[in-house]
């Protein structure tokens, strides 16, 4: 048996480099490579099934996509062998003869060994057994026992509970996906609107017994012609992505991760431009195909539950143009949008207006889609329009929902021609994990969350301002235009600006909110900048950055949206360090707008009484801390907080000449991580050194402050981030003392710095090093910045 199973192992290698060698090459096209392949399989697994000699009634069956006759490259095959009854010793031992055998093949094999009512009693527990036998298909063996097991497993189905089983699945796997096809490294078969949301309509489809093709939903009704032959095309194209990333990566590879998107585009031909590269022209066809599929799906999942679910339910009015029916509003006349063009807007506005509406019904959402094209240039001038968009904005709530719905129907972008650039739109860069498009909507939720009561626990002190700020809206205006110019070749603030200027100009803003916008929409970047590179000890920081504001609208509009900006970057960007750093700029420009002049002498006695009220709670004698405060200047008062004062005085006051160094470390006072303090005389590489040993560790630091005291000891604190941490915080602190203690008590070479593993990004899209090097406004001092690949 095993030169039998090496010699199939052989014929299945070649013919296999043979069909995928005829696929590169483009005389094969997708279905008939994964058609072909599967052959291939059947025709191996036959004559291993023959010579094994096993009892003639029973069935070797391909379940899952091997039995729908779909075989990728490295996908796995999926078999059922089906017994009469259960096996006795002497088969079983040939039934897993034959499961070895099918291993050594070369082939990654799923089996299963069940009798027929076995089959149906794991079908009835487990969806995902159901689905595969839905698509049984017998390779070789007893026809009788198939035929017997597909009448009881037809006869044992329930349409119904089939379709809620399938679309509850469908949502818990959306919301793995975070809802969105809009990531940069996508699944394409399990990501929404990939190749798994086709296959469930026509899982759904099939077990209802209403089609297993798109041409038989058309004939059905279910959908038109043109979507069928547009559902094919992008099957068609996403089947074709999905044999190539299997054979680029030589396994079973499902996402459309960076290593794999520039040589993925280059074999569909797309070549790189001036502006662009190959891998963003493929992404965004890929987008763009992704979200129809999510339209279309949503329109056949409820068409077909109106099959299956038969409901009396009459319509209600709602206004004299939409009627709401089974929970989804539907326009009176199926031709409303093309006799009136401005309902396209108003069914955003209604949902908007009625939460207690499930979203658009089939023949809306197809009738919508179909009025698309009437969003012209007459349209975006039509009065009665810019009305109706500025009421989307100024609803009291579901407005993330409208605009998400917009641009979903592919209204928002011909609504706001500069925003269809920018849909599908990747961004290489250290922070964004979505599309342009997406991150700007995120922003809008974003800063729609601070003004609902049920998230006010999350960003408390934004809740707090955006409820005494006016005219919300205006701050989902500017999110709106503040990254919509990314991808043209310019400074995307600066371009952004013309497009708000424009849009206001034409929806008759009035020009102080215009100013407000467009002032948004320039320095959306400023306030992060100044908050995490700039010293907000330093008054002329705070005096500059107040100047540019203003007043405190603007301040407090800057603040809103930059927090927003920044937390809809991606998941993993904010933290509670950056939160402390914005919302400290924030109060310090407040008190300048206010009159206060900065002054140095005040803030430093009120820095030394409050830490002074702190060190008391320590149980310190009274004068304990002044030996070591003659040894600080005015410098090290105002870049620290109080409670920091007090902790290193705790620490360091009767260490002040020490001879060895000093390291003490605690939990951060604000978000997770650590904060360390590092107390010696000066030295040469001493920051370098201790960067080093953070390096060595994985810690990630968040901040660092460097301070040289009167008598030449360096005192330099760091904030180190959690995300390394496996142990708790008690051992990390007892070992990072220890261990940092011991490096500066050596005074060893430095260590060469850790290479590091680059993230898929930094390997695929790299950005250039940058460094530089200029004198402060005073002249004084040098600014340093570095940006590299992961920093």
């Amino acid at each position: 048996m095993q030169p039998l199973a090496h010699r199939l192992k052989d014929q299945l290698k070649a013919r296999n480099q043979m069909l995928t060698a005829a696929f590169s090459e483009h005389k094969k096209k997708p279905e008939a490579l994964l058609d072909d392949l599967c052959h291939s399989v059947d025709v191996a697994l036959i004559e291993l099934w023959h010579a094994m000699q096993l009892p003639g009634e029973a069935s070797l069956i391909g379940v899952g996509g091997y039995g729908r006759g779909e075989l990728f490259p490295y996908s796995d095959i999926d078999v059922l062998i089906l017994l009469p009854s259960a096996p006795d010793q002497t088969l079983r031992v040939k039934l897993e003869s034959l499961v070895q055998q099918l291993w050594d093949l070369g082939l990654e094999v799923g089996h299963s060994i069940r009798t027929i009512d076995e089959c149906l009693s794991e079908s009835e527990a487990d969806i995902t057994v159901q689905t595969s036998l839905l698509e049984a298909r017998l390779i070789c063996g007893g026809r009788k026992l198939f035929r017997s097991l597909r009448e009881q497993y037809n006869a044992a189905m329930n349409p119904q509970a089939f379709f809620q089983a399938k679309i509850l699945e469908l949502r818990q796997r959306h919301v793995r996906y975070e809802d969105t096809s809009y990531s940069l490294e996508p699944n394409c078969k399990e990501s929404p609107g990939g190749l798994r949301d086709l296959q469930v309509i026509l899982w759904i489809s099939k077990a209802a017994g209403l089609g297993n093709s798109w041409s038989e939903l058309a004939a059905r009704g279910l959908i038109t012609g043109a979507e069928a032959r547009q559902l094919r095309r992008i099957e068609r194209a996403f089947k074709d992505i999905r044999i190539r990333l299997h054979i680029l990566a030589k396994r079973r590879e499902d996402r459309l991760v960076f290593d794999m998107q520039a040589p993925i585009a280059e074999t569909f031909g797309f070549t790189a431009t001036a502006t662009r590269r190959s891998s963003e022209y493929l992404m965004q066809r890929y987008y763009w195909a992704a979200k129809v599929v999510t339209q279309l799906n949503t329109i056949l999942l409820q068409n077909i539950e109106a099959q299956l679910f038969v409901s009396a339910s009459q319509p209600h009015a709602i206004n004299e143009d939409f009627n709401e029916i089974n929970g989804f509003i539907e326009p009176r006349d199926q031709l409303l949008f093309e006799h009136r063009p401005s309902a396209i807007l108003e069914v955003f506005l209604m949902l908007s207006r009625h939460p207690e509406l499930k979203g658009m019904s089939a023949p809306t959402m197809r009738a919508l889609w179909h009025a698309r094209f009437k969003v012209d240039a007459r349209f975006r001038r039509d009065p009665v329009n810019h009305a109706l968009f500025l009421q989307i904005l100024q609803e009291p709530q579901g407005i993330t929902h409208a605009l998400r719905g917009m641009n979903q129907m592919s209204i928002l972008g011909r609504y706001i021609p500069s925003f269809r650039h920018i849909i599908g739109q990747m961004q290489h860069d250290l922070f964004h994990v979505y599309t342009v498009d997406q991150h700007i909507l995120m922003v809008v939720r974003n800063l729609r969350r601070f003004t609902m009561p049920e998230h006010a626990h999350e960003y408390p002190f934004c809740s707090q301002l955006i409820a005494n700020f006016g005219q919300h809206w205006i701050l989902y205006l500017a999110a709106l235009f503040h990254d919509i110019a990314k991808g043209r070749n310019g400074d995307h603030s600066i371009l952004g600006v013309a497009d708000a200027q424009r849009f206001c100009r034409a929806h008759h803003i009035s020009k102080e909110l215009t100013e407000l916008v467009t002032f948004l929409v320039e320095h959306h970047l400023l306030m992060s900048q100044v908050a995490q590179k700039q010293d907000l000890s330093d008054p002329d920081v705070i005096s500059g950055f107040a100047r540019l504001v203003k007043d405190e609208r603007h301040l407090t509009a800057l603040y809103l949206l930059t927090v927003s900006d920044i937390r809809g970057t991606s998941p993993k960007v904010w933290n509670a360090w950056k939160g402390k750093l914005l919302e400290d700029l924030y109060h310090l420009t407040l008190r300048a707008l206010g009159g206060e002049i900065p002054s140095p002498d005040r803030e430093l006695k009120n820095r030394q009484a409050e830490a002074l009220k702190n060190l008391r709670l320590y149980g310190l004698p009274e004068n304990a801390h002044e030996e070591f405060w003659k040894q600080l200047d005015v410098v090290y008062f105002l870049r620290n907080d109080a409670s920091d004062i007090a902790w290193q005085t705790r620490a360091l006051c009767d260490r002040v000449n020490s001879s060895s160094p000093v390291v003490r470390c605690r939990t951060a006072p604000v978000g997770e991580g650590l904060q360390i303090a590092v107390y010696i005389q000066d030295q040469p590489d001493l920051f370098a050194r201790i960067c080093s040993y953070f390096d060595g560790k994985g810690f990630s630091i968040l901040d660092a402050k460097i301070h040289t005291t009167h008598h030449g000891y360096a005192l330099d604190t760091f904030v180190i981030s959690a995300s390394a941490f496996s142990k708790s915080y008690r051992d990390i602190i007892s070992l990072v003392e220890h261990e940092l203690t011991d490096v500066l008590s050596r005074a060893n070479d430095l260590p060469a710095p850790s290479k590091g593993r680059l993230s898929r990004l930094s390997r695929n899209f790299p950005i250039t090093p940058t460094i530089d090097l200029r004198p402060d406004e005073r002249g004084n001092y040098y600014l340093l910045t570095v940006t590299a690949n992961d920093r």
